[in-house]
């Protein structure tokens, strides 16, 4: 497919191209994006973009290799300069809390399209309440927590949503996702996300930015909530139809964020509306659980080190101790053996549904979260290089790009599979 005209030097430029997110996207565009795409990789260390080159022209030695451009998000004229070229900006430098603000507000000023993979809630509250307007009328598309961190949650629950209009002409009800099975480690740079996120964001800020719909464009009002009983409340255990038996997910207030802006987006974009899941819809996530056992000792840790890291800084000293630093991740040869699985179902707002029909999703990558992060942002930028969206300026989530998108990650290799059974 032929690329959007446009008079940026760039199609693309990849920023934090040497981390290890950001190598891993460079990798994907390198070996599978079309061999005129116009790009640059952007940093501090010439030196180190200068390796990065090499290793794009060792994947694809028919391609023209990227430009290099030195850049320093604490210089907003050099940066402002830069980001002008580009048609798409991707950008993995995190945390955001301390360097995301100059490139997200610079996209949104020139126009300049813009992905990022931040898991930062709070952050990204900030960014649509000060940059929203900014971006609607520059026209750039801003498209922040489009990595792991929330793209298949919220893709998954898109599709679901698709699938019962469909098949069943019936909005959503109750979207349930699990994160099935994951066999991956967190990278330096997430680790030292999460730990400088508890310093940067006053905990009152960070508690009204994960409230369900809190980014949403229009208010929930139907008062329609996921139901959970006293006993899950406090062991975190359950066991759901089709899902088995799940407990309290890591993701799950991240996730949240997206999938719920989702639903008031879809509600107020005009090329979007068709897509609204509905009044009355709820939204839950869980990890997959091994038995009740290893159920309530993750409820358990997760609680206890949250709290730990908000109101015990020694212990965030003492974690950082032990942990990857930014920058490094697993191996090749590990990264080989990861995979992640998704699994939901979703129930149809129907007042009789004597047939108990209900959407059941499975979602699949077989590979490293954070190579998954590079193929989610990679192809999110040729989606908007290329697809006729029908989006203006504006902050989005990743199921704003639509059936076009998931078929880009169908074919880059993240599966997503929807079927109707009987509840």
């Amino acid at each position: 497919m032929a690329t959007r005209k446009h008079e940026r030097q760039y199609d693309l430029i990849v920023f934090g191209a040497t981390g290890y997110t950001g190598r891993l996207t460079t990798e994907h565009i390198a070996i599978n994006f079309p061999t005129n795409l116009k790009w640059a990789v952007a940093g501090r260390s010439e030196s180190k973009l200068q390796a990065v080159v090499a290793d794009c022209q060792k994947f694809n030695a028919d391609r023209s290799p990227p430009s290099i451009e030195l850049a320093d998000v604490s210089d907003e004229t050099e940066l402002r300069s830069l980001v002008k070229k580009a048609f798409v900006a991707i950008t993995t430098v995190g945390p955001y809390c301390l360097y995301g603000e100059p490139i997200f507000k610079l996209c949104a000023e020139t126009g300049t399209h813009y992905l990022d993979c931040t898991g930062e809630v709070p952050w990204v509250a900030r960014m649509i309440k000060k940059y929203e307007g900014t971006a609607k009328k520059t026209g750039a598309i801003m498209l922040p927590q489009a990595g792991v961190e929330s793209a298949p949650p919220d893709l998954v629950t898109w599709s679901m949503a698709q699938h019962l209009r469909k098949d069943l002409n019936a909005h959503t009800k109750d979207a349930v996702v699990s994160i099935h099975n994951l066999t991956s480690k967190p990278s330096g740079g997430t680790l030292a996300t999460v730990l400088v996120h508890f310093e940067h964001f006053p905990l009152k800020e960070v508690v009204q930015a994960t409230k369900p719909y809190a980014t949403s464009p229009i208010p929930h009002t139907s008062g329609a909530r996921p139901q959970r009983s006293l006993l899950q409340r406090i062991l975190g255990v359950t066991s759901l139809p089709n899902l088995g038996l799940v407990t309290t997910s890591i993701a799950g207030t991240t996730d949240q964020a997206v999938v719920t802006r989702t639903w008031g987006l879809l509600h107020e974009i005009p090329s979007r509306r068709d897509e609204f899941y509905g009044p009355k819809f709820t939204w839950a996530e869980y990890f997959k659980a091994r038995n009740w056992l290893h159920g309530i000792a993750v409820h358990f840790a997760l609680a206890l080190g949250g709290f730990f890291l908000v109101f015990v800084p020694p212990f965030r000293s003492l974690v950082r101790r032990f942990v990857y630093q930014p920058g490094e991740g697993v191996s090749r040869e590990d990264m080989a053996k990861e995979e992640v699985e998704y699994r939901g179902t979703a129930s149809p707002d129907i007042e009789s549904n004597p047939t108990n029909k209900q959407a059941l999703c499975r979602a699949w990558f077989h590979g490293s979260m954070y190579a998954l992060t590079g193929i989610f942002l990679a192809e999110g930028a040729l989606a908007i290089l290329e697809d006729d969206l029908q989006l203006g300026g504006g902050s989005y989530t990743p199921a704003c790009l639509g059936q076009s998108y998931v078929d880009r990650l169908h074919r880059a290799g993240f599966k997503i599979d929807v079927k109707t059974i009987q509840d």
